[in-house]
């Protein structure tokens, strides 16, 4: 009976720490956006992470007789990269992005994470 309760638990810490890294810590996707920056602000309540707005050229419409411009939300974790952006607010940017199944509160709000900033442009 011991030796079928230590595989039992064994069985469910390794099954359960597998989804766990799956969810959270996995890289599901990564890619490039880009478009004008919005905003960049530093907030939370115990966790202070970075959480930023790309607005991108484009209209869609979610709703018939609606027009709204494509917005991408994000989370930053690298200190550096954030003031780079936060100095230059407003210009167009290509940000290279990492996706996560799930966010985790030191990360920051959104499963999408800028990790560089690939080219930084005026506005036309």
């Amino acid at each position: 009976m011991r030796k079928f309760l230590v595989i039992t638990v064994l069985s469910i810490i390794i099954i359960g720490g597998i989804v766990i890294y799956i969810k959270y810590f996995n890289v599901y996707g990564e890619g490039v956006k880009s478009g004008q920056l919005n905003y960049l602000v530093k907030k939370g309540d115990i966790f202070k992470t970075y959480e930023g707005k790309l607005i991108q050229s484009g209209i869609r419409s979610r709703q018939p007789g609606t027009i709204q411009s494509y917005e991408f939300e994000f989370s930053v974790q690298k200190k550096d990269v954030a003031e780079r952006l936060m100095a230059n607010s407003g210009k167009d940017f290509d940000l290279h992005y990492k996706e996560y199944r799930g966010s985790i509160p030191w990360r920051g709000y959104t499963v999408f994470i800028v990790d560089s900033i690939l080219a930084m442009r005026e506005l036309k």
